[in-house]
């Protein structure tokens, strides 16, 4: 869809430029997150949210939106294109236009944004960037494209911070049970493509994803890595050969081990294979195929990178019991026991220096139905019960994590703060009665420093400390000022 800028709004932004006082000559606008009330994350969480997304957001819509959809057309064809628009839904001239046309012989946005580093872990009630105009006869321009940056970054910012909890979690479990840490890069694989709003999102989400992670099945998120956020020789993002259940099925039921074995040792007769294992029965392919085909699995050969693992893939059930076993099922079956313990009866392994037990290095399991923060942690947990070693184990996250998610998973909303009327500046501040305090908005021209405590808020501020601080210009006038890499961006969430 070839869209035009002007019309990526909510309709009532259209004449607000009217309703302003008059003489309005700047607002300034920051956006926060508000609240984590709302957000799926542990007791633990401490409500520092990652910020990334906005150099994505300048890129693909202030810049490559704006010129194409807008600053290079003819003026009288997006003239008459948004007055069409406006006069067939809001009644005929009522939106007046001339300042539109203003800003097209303007030629560029005249905005300024300062920004916080992207990669930064934002607390809560911290704006992460703030927005003004720069010529004073475009004020209505900084709240116009609010609707635009509501929808375009919360998204990213909110995977970025899911997917770091879970690294968290992960690292936390690899520290207790002895499992290498450079597991982990590869221990959270994204799922959620197909369940993503659409394909820009999917990439967007998925590369929220990638901040944490490199383990990955939305190819868009590592274009997206490149295209937008400079991504160069560090391994963006990796993926093994895996089979669906169309596949599965038609090498048909009664031949599912000879489909098993074909993959195994003739299709993939090295590396890491990931093969969907529930099609009819999961226990039998995990305690009668896995025995059968031992001695192919333990003969595969290792690739260029020393790997030859073959990776069982449960799709459905409960993942807490098929992983870490059902206690109330009967005792030594493999339901009871689980999965990680069937193929440690089959196939053993070593243990790590915590005495904690790692399944032989050619078989593994990966789980990627219906998993959460809260699941993850379960099945974690119930394995270091039993002795077993957190790397044991991949989760495949899908959209019931990245997809379960809202704008006000962290409350993010943008608000005008400040703003000049006639030569007068006016600290302004939104604080409804009705409200428990979470809507409450900052007053004035805003300074962000950091302490040991993380990321502070200072309002009220005079035009020259607001020049200080944290906050720095990374859009102004049309121009990507400072670009941020995804190096970057993931060497600070490692700090």
């Amino acid at each position: 869809m070839n869209y035009n800028p002007l019309n990526t709004i909510d309709f009532y932004k259209a004449d607000h430029r009217r309703q302003y006082p008059e003489n309005t000559q700047f607002v300034y606008s920051n956006f926060t997150p508000r609240s984590s009330r709302l957000a799926p994350l542990p007791d633990s969480f401490d409500d520092r949210v990652v910020f990334v997304g906005l150099q994505g957001f300048i890129k693909n819509y202030l810049i490559n939106a704006w010129n194409t959809g807008f600053f290079k057309l003819p003026k009288n064809l997006v003239i008459a294109k948004y007055k069409r628009r406006m006069d067939q839904s809001l009644g005929a001239d009522s939106v007046p236009l001339d300042h539109i046309e203003d800003l097209h012989d303007l030629g560029y946005l005249p905005l300024n944004i300062k920004a916080l580093p992207e990669g930064s872990r934002v607390n809560i009630k911290v704006p992460m960037f703030t927005v003004i105009n720069t010529l004073p006869e475009f004020f209505w321009l900084t709240n116009y494209i609010e609707t635009a940056i509501s929808a375009e970054v919360w998204k990213p910012s909110t995977t970025a911070t899911i997917a770091y909890e879970y690294r968290k979690l992960f690292t936390q479990y690899a520290l207790k049970t002895g499992a290498p840490l450079a597991f982990i890069d590869i221990q959270g694989h994204d799922f959620s493509s197909r369940g993503m709003s659409g394909i820009i999102d999917a990439a967007q989400s998925g590369f929220g994803h990638l901040t944490s992670f490199i383990g990955t099945d939305t190819v868009s998120a590592i274009d997206y890595a490149e295209d937008i956020y400079n991504a160069g020789d560090e391994v963006v993002g990796v993926s093994v050969p895996a089979t669906e259940h169309s596949v599965m099925s038609m090498g048909l039921k009664q031949n599912e081990i000879d489909t098993f074995r074909y993959l195994i040792k003739d299709l993939y007769p090295s590396g890491i294979v990931s093969i969907v294992s529930d099609t009819w029965d999961f226990w039998r392919v995990i305690t009668d195929y896995s025995k059968v085909l031992k001695n192919e699995i333990l003969g595969r050969k290792e690739n260029s990178l020393g790997l030859a693992k073959v990776v069982f893939r449960p799709d459905s059930g409960d993942p807490v019991k098929i992983i870490a076993g059902d206690p109330d099922a009967a005792p030594d079956s493999a339901e009871y026991k689980g999965a990680v313990v069937c193929l440690w009866d089959i196939f053993g392994g070593t243990m790590t220096d915590k005495s904690y037990k790692m399944l032989n290095e050619r078989v593994g399991l990966i789980y990627g139905d219906s998993i959460t923060l809260e699941r993850a942690q379960a099945i974690l947990s119930r394995l270091e019960e039993k002795g077993f070693a957190s790397n044991n184990i991949v989760f495949g996250i899908g959209s019931y994590t990245y997809q379960y998610l809202t704008r006000d998973s962290f409350g993010f909303a943008m608000k005008a703060t400040w703003g000049q009327v006639n030569g007068d500046g006016r600290n302004i501040t939104k604080d409804p009665a009705t409200d428990r305090g979470e809507k409450k908005s900052a007053s004035g021209l805003l300074r962000v420093e950091e302490d040991e405590s993380g990321f502070v808020l200072f309002d009220q501020q005079t035009k020259a400390q607001e020049a200080q601080g944290m906050l720095k210009t990374v859009f102004k006038e049309g121009q990507l000022i400072k670009e941020t890499s995804l190096a970057e961006i993931r060497s600070r969430l490692k700090q």
